[in-house]
């Protein structure tokens, strides 16, 4: 048996440089990832078979249309694989929230099955990895921080990046992707600064602050609940940048430590019960 977690990933930036032809979007954006996970467990099997478990187990599909079982399903293929593995996911991330729990699913994936089965992992940069999803070479290439361009498929490493905790707060309300990149007034946004070297947090929360997420607007539209999350953890002393990531509606404040991030996620999990509120280190 072999347990793995699949950390959340997290856009801090999200910029909208222009769009393809085919439709496809390019981004540049700056990419971490939070210890806030779901957890996968594989065990040997004959063939492919996915249980998922967990507070957000409700509407996962357990076929071939679950990008676990597409992952898995594309390793053997690439790797000559005959045997199987028995998986359980025990969903504690919220699916479709802005944080790629479904593309952190299957890269985690790529990688314990590699290691189960004794076969090279694939890598980032294989073609049949991009095809499973834009946001899957991003969770491949993780847990260090990634500068993502294009769409998704140009990955490049970052400066060290100072040690901060995080609150991740979602308000349980879907947002539509495609209806917040309809509702953007322009699609050849400037693109993300630099990352500076040397950055300590203060600077880095400084930085950030003049970076853009251009679906942020558009997404709060969609979904009011965004502005108001963002405006209570705004107002809490230790938070020193908020933000949206992705295509939302996980908003996500950054604080210097877990005590900061525990004492900032109480206050408002006490006001918002019915939202999804953790405190994370930043892996």
């Amino acid at each position: 048996m072999l347990t793995a977690l699949a950390p959340a990933k997290l856009n801090l930036t999200l910029h909208v440089t222009g769009q393809r032809d085919d439709g496809y979007h390019l981004l540049d954006s700056l990419v971490v990832f939070a210890d806030a996970s779901d957890t996968l467990t594989f065990r040997p099997a004959p063939d492919l078979r996915l249980t998922v478990t967990g507070p957000f187990a409700e509407g996962v599909p357990t076929d071939h249309t679950n990008l676990i079982i597409r992952a898995a399903d594309l390793l053997r293929r690439m790797r000559g694989v005959t045997a199987g593995a028995d998986i359980t996911l025990e969903k504690q991330l919220p699916h479709a929230a802005g944080i790629g729990s479904g593309s952190s699913d299957a890269a985690t994936t790529l990688k314990a099955l590699a290691q189960m089965w004794d076969v090279p992992p694939l890598p980032f940069t294989a073609p049949e990895v991009a095809l499973l999803g834009a946001d899957v070479p991003v969770c491949v290439a993780g847990p260090a921080p990634q500068r993502m361009r294009g769409i998704g498929e140009d990955l490049s490493t970052l400066p060290t990046l100072p040690t901060c905790a995080a609150v991740l707060v979602n308000p349980r309300v879907a947002v539509p992707t495609m209806a917040a990149f309809d509702r953007l007034s322009t699609k050849t946004n400037a693109a993300m600064d630099q990352v500076p070297a040397g950055l300590d947090f203060s600077g880095f929360a400084a930085w950030l602050s003049q970076q853009r997420n251009d679906l942020q607007a558009a997404a709060a539209d969609l979904v009011p609940e965004i502005a108001r999350a963002t405006e209570r953890l705004d107002k809490q002393p230790a938070v020193a940048w908020t933000g949206m990531s992705g295509s939302g509606a996980t908003c996500v404040a950054l604080v210097t430590d877990m005590a900061a991030a525990r004492q900032v996620a109480r206050v408002i999990q006490v006001a918002e019960m019915g939202w999804w509120v953790t405190p994370a280190n930043i892996m």
